[in-house]
C-alpha cells in the first residue's frame, strides 16, 4: 500500500520564493504540494477546493497580514502552521507571536542561489512540515494580535551525523567532589511553548540552565528576550564564555554554530562552536547533551522536551552513563513526542513527566541531592 504524502499549501507574495519552497518540499518523496498562493485571500479560495496537511505561511504580506490570517485560521478551521520568516528584527518578533497563536514552527525563508543554504534547508524545511503533519491542532480563540505589553544537490540528503562531528566522546572531565549543579535542555517542535511554561515556573534560586531549542539563527536572541521580560529568573541568548550561573537560563543561539558546556576549576561556561548539521540540527540537542556528560557528569540533570526526531537521544544516554538524572516529558503534554520516546528507547531517561510538573520535579530533586 502506497504512504500517502504530506499535502502543502504555500502561501508567500514572492513567486520567487513559492516556486523555490516547492522545489525544496518536492524533492521529498513524502511531501506534495499541492496549491501556492500569493496572499491570504487567494489561500482561502483554495483552501474550499482542498484541505492540505500543512500550510506555510509567510509572515509579511500585503493585503492580510500572516498573524491575522493564522488567527482566522486556528480560529474557524485549524490546520498545522509553519511560519516562513525573514531575519528582519520585526520578522522575528512577529513569528514568535504566531508561535503563541498556534502555529507549529517557523523557517527562514530560503537564501536564494545560495547552493549550501538551500541543502541544508531542504532538511529543516522538509522536516519542520513532516513534524507539523503529526500535530493534532485545536481550535484557538481569537486574541489580540499584537504582543500583550510587557517588561549539493537539493535532491540529495546530507548523512546524518553525530556528536562526534563536534565533540569528541570522552570519559567525564567532572569534578568529583562539588555540590554545583547544572541543567541541559533539549526541545524542538512545540518547545517555544512548552520552554514558556516550564522556565516561567523556576525559582530564582534555580541551578544554572542552558537550553537548545531548535529555531533559525536571529530568533532565539527575541525568543530569550520574550521570555526574560516574563520569568523570576534571568534569561538570555548565550554568547560565546558566558557562565552557568544559578538562577540564570541561557539560550543556545539558532543557525550557525552549536553550544556547549565547559568547566574550568568550579566554573561552568557554554562555548559556541562551528559544525556541520548533528542528527539534522545546528545547534543540536546531542552536542549539548554530550558535552554535559563529558565535563559535568554526576552534576548534571537533563531534561529533554516535545519535539520531532531523536536529536538528543544518544546524548542523554551518554550523560545517564556519566551518572547524569534525566528527565522526558511525557507524551500527552507534547506537542510532538518524537524525541522524548527517543530518549526513553536509548536507555536515557530516569523519570517521565508531564509538562506542568517538570519545573517542581527538578526543584525538589535538586534540593533532595544537595549537600
Amino acid at each position: 500500500m502506497t504512504k500517502e504524502k504530506i499535502k502543502v499549501l504555500v502561501i508567500d507574495d514572492s513567486a520567487v520564493v513559492r516556486q523555490t519552497m516547492t522545489s525544496i518540499l518536492e524533492s521529498d518523496p513524502d511531501i506534495e504540494v499541492i496549491a501556492t498562493a500569493g496572499d491570504p485571500f487567494i489561500a482561502a479560495n483554495k483552501l474550499r477546493k482542498q484541505v492540505p496537511d500543512v500550510i506555510t505561511l509567510d509572515v509579511e504580506m500585503p493585503r492580510m497580514d500572516g498573524l491575522t490570517f493564522l488567527q482566522k485560521l486556528m480560529h474557524q478551521h485549524p490546520i498545522p502552521v509553519v511560519m516562513c520568516s525573514s531575519l528582519t528584527e520585526r520578522g522575528t518578533e512577529t513569528a514568535l507571536r504566531a508561535l503563541e497563536l498556534g502555529a507549529v514552527d517557523i523557517i527562514t525563508k530560503p537564501k536564494l542561489g545560495v547552493q549550501h543554504f538551500l541543502e541544508e534547508a531542504q532538511i529543516t524545511v522538509c522536516d519542520a512540515v513532516k513534524a507539523a503533519a503529526g500535530v493534532k491542532t485545536k481550535k484557538v480563540k481569537p486574541q489580540s494580535i499584537h504582543p500583550p505589553h510587557t517588561p549539493g544537490s537539493v535532491m540529495s540528503v546530507a548523512p546524518k551525523l553525530t556528536a562526534d562531528a563536534v565533540i569528541a566522546q570522552g570519559t567525564s572531565q567532572a569534578m568529583i567532589r562539588t555540590t554545583e549543579k547544572v541543567v541541559v535542555v533539549g526541545a524542538s517542535t512545540g518547545g517555544t511553548e512548552a520552554l514558556r511554561e516550564f522556565i516561567e515556573a523556576l525559582p530564582t534560586n534555580c541551578p544554572g540552565i542552558v537550553v537548545v531549542q531548535h529555531m533559525p539563527e536571529k530568533f532565539t536572541a527575541s525568543f530569550a528576550q520574550r521570555l526574560n521580560a516574563t520569568a523570576a529568573v534571568t534569561v538570555k541568548e548565550a554568547e560565546d564564555n558566558d557562565t552557568v550561573l544559578p538562577g540564570r537560563v541561557l539560550i543556545a543561539p539558532g543557525g550557525l554554530r552549536h553550544t556547549l558546556i565547559k568547566r574550568s576549576g568550579a566554573r561552568y561556561y557554554v562555548t559556541l562552536k562551528e559544525g556541520p548539521l548533528v542528527t539534522r540540527h545546528r545547534p543540536s540537542v546531542d552536542v549539548l547533551f554530550r558535552s554535559a556528560s563529558r565535563y559535568a557528569g554526576k552534576n548534571a540533570v537533563g531534561i529533554i522536551m516535545t519535539g520531532m526526531g531523536d536529536d538528543g537521544a544518544r546524548g542523554m544516554a551518554e550523560m545517564k552513563e556519566a551518572g547524569a538524572y534525566n528527565i522526558a516529558q511525557d507524551e500527552q503534554s507534547c506537542v510532538v513526542f518524537g524525541m522524548p520516546k527517543e530518549a526513553i528507547k536509548h536507555g536515557g531517561v530516569d523519570i517521565v513527566l508531564s509538562l506542568s510538573k517538570i519545573a517542581v520535579h527538578l526543584t525538589n530533586h535538586i534540593h533532595s541531592h544537595s549537600d
